[in-house]
This record gives structure tokens, C-alpha cells and sequence, in this order.
């Protein structure tokens, strides 16, 4: 199923977005450092190219990530003109007050208090966004939650006499072109569960932690990772074997004792998300070059039997 999502609000975002940033001087751009690149709005790179914004990205939630996949990304986004990388954790009061000092060479023309420097922070829903701007400001301005698309319009404050800092409402983009950036993106709680089946979602991100991090998933749920029939887990029998494990039963009239998939899907999804599993890291530099690779011969199949 291709997962999209995009409120009515966004819409009115992306315009008032495309408006500020001609008085902006760095964009703040964060991203969920266990899946950069499928937490990058390509929208957002389009408007910053369009007003030649530098760009400071935040690969954010870096405590949930894996730190050899992180510092790849850091390479990769860091070899890029106009853009500097950092990885932290918003939450840390240390961690974020570095942001605008890693801003202020992106601009150095913006100096002072008769030219500010004006910092706008974008990104999509739930990476982390509005916890930035309320650590930098030592006081609770925006709502935070985790859910997604919290943030509904712009906050403009003075963080000194020489900086300002503007908060925006998470944007996704219209259509999600590749079908497995919707599931990444749900797998980290981007995208609100309205326009995801939890099972669907569940089982991608098992393939994925069976592939990459099959230790953790042992220790954390106390089952083997092969079938009865000695073939190794895939990521549906992975869900099948937690509700087993954890007692995960249907009560319903006429389905009493099957399986309560759903149920035992959002006990990975969970634990996944709040880092219950350990550091995990859902995509690297590679993984992600070999999956646009695939979609592009996949595009071309298509169009050769239109």
C-alpha cells in the first residue's frame, strides 16, 4: 500500500513557508537521524535552492540512532555546498544550544542587532522540531507531542539581541513518489496513523531489523528468529511470533484465541519508536543509493509496458 498524508494545513505551510524564507538567512533543517533522507522534505530543498538559503541540517533523536550509521550521514550531507550537519538530541539543553552558533558562519554577514541573524526551523511532522525551539528559548512556546503535525502555524521569536528564530509546521510532501519512504516514515511516527495499517508497517520495519539487527530483536522479545521449519523470520512471521510470545489474543465473538496481529504490531512498533530495542538506524547512505537504484528500474519496467 503507498502510504500518503498530506492535512489541509500543509498546504497553507508550505505557502506561508515559501513567503518567510525570503527573510530568513539559514534554514534549521531536522531530520530523524534514524532515517534522514526519508525524513527530508524535498520541498523544503526546493524553496531553500530557490532563495540560496544555506542550510544547517539537525539529524535529531541521535540517542535512538545507531552512531556508526550517524556519522556516515554526517559525511554525506557535510560533502554538500551551503550545508552543514550536526547530530544531537533536541531535548539535551547543551546539545541544541549549539544550533545557533553552528548557523552563525552559514551567514556571516547577519552579526549583529541591527542585522540579525534569522534562522527558520523546518522539517516534517514529529522529528523534533518545536522541542528544539523550546530548549533554545528555555521556555514552553510551542506544543510538542508525539504525534504528528502538532505544530499547525509559525512562531517568530528574539532568541537574543542578534538572532531570531521562527518555528514551522511540519511539512510533508504532496506524493510520496517511492513506496517505501511512506513505510519508513511510518515506522518512525512521521506520518499519522490515519493513512497507515499498523501491520503493513509493523512487518517493514521487521524485515528490516531482521536484516540489520537481529540480536537486538532476540534479546528484547526471548524468541528464535527461525520458523518451525528452520527458514529464518521474515517480517510478518516476526510480528506472528511477539503475539505468541507476549499472549496477544483476539476476544472478539467468533475469533476468540486467534491472534491479535494488530496488537502484537504496535508493541514493535512502539518499542521501535521509543528505543526499546536499542540504537537503530533504519537506513545508511548506501542502503539508500541501492533503494533509488531499484525504484528507477522499476519505473522503467513500468513505462515500458505502457
Amino acid at each position: 500500500m503507498a502510504i500518503q498524508w498530506f492535512p489541509g494545513h500543509m498546504n497553507s505551510a508550505r505557502n506561508k513557508a515559501a513567503e518567510t524564507m525570503e527573510f530568513t538567512d539559514v534554514i534549521i533543517e531536522v531530520l530523524d537521524a534514524r532515517a534522514p533522507e526519508a525524513s527530508r522534505n524535498p520541498m523544503i530543498e526546493e524553496l531553500r535552492l530557490h532563495r540560496q538559503r544555506p542550510c544547517l541540517k539537525v539529524l535529531n533523536k541521535v540517542d535512538l540512532a545507531d552512531p556508526l550509521v550517524t556519522q556516515a550521514w554526517l559525511s554525506h550531507y557535510n560533502k554538500m555546498p551551503g550545508v552543514k550537519a550536526v547530530a544531537l538530541s533536541c531535548k539535551n539543553a547543551g546539545d541544541a544550544a549549539r544550533v545557533p552558533n553552528l548557523c552563525a558562519p552559514l551567514a556571516p554577514h547577519r552579526d549583529d542587532s541591527h542585522k540579525p541573524l534569522r534562522m527558520m526551523i523546518m522539517g516534517i511532522p514529529n522529528v523534533g522540531k518545536s522541542t528544539l525551539m523550546n530548549t533554545l528559548l528555555k521556555r514552553r512556546v510551542a506544543n510538542v507531542g508525539d504525534e504528528p503535525a502538532v505544530t499547525k502555524s509559525q512562531q517568530r521569536h528574539n532568541l537574543n539581541d542578534h538572532m531570531t528564530l521562527t518555528d514551522s509546521p511540519g511539512l510533508l510532501w504532496p506524493k510520496i513518489e517511492n513506496p517505501s519512504d511512506g513505510l519508513l516514515l511510518a515506522a518512525i511516527h512521521a506520518i499519522g496513523r490515519n493513512a497507515t495499517i499498523d501491520e503493513e508497517v509493523a512487518a517493514f520495519l521487521g524485515d528490516i531489523l531482521l536484516a540489520r539487527y537481529p540480536a537486538q530483536l532476540a534479546a528484547r522479545y526471548k524468541i528464535s528468529l527461525h520458523g518451525s521449519d528452520g527458514i529464518d523470520l521474515d517480517g510478518i512471521g516476526l510480528v506472528e511470533a511477539i503475539a505468541k510470545k507476549r499472549g496477544c489474543l483476539l476476544k472478539s465473538k467468533g475469533r476468540q484465541g486467534e491472534l491479535d496481529m494488530e496488537k502484537a504490531a504496535m508493541i514493535l512498533l512502539t518499542d521501535y519508536r521509543g528505543g526499546a530495542l536499542g540504537r537503530i538506524s533504519l537506513e545508511t547512505p548506501e542502503t539508500r543509493a541501492e533503494m533509488l537504484k531499484q525504484t528507477i528500474a522499476a519505473q522503467g519496467d513500468d513505462a515500458a509496458l505502457v
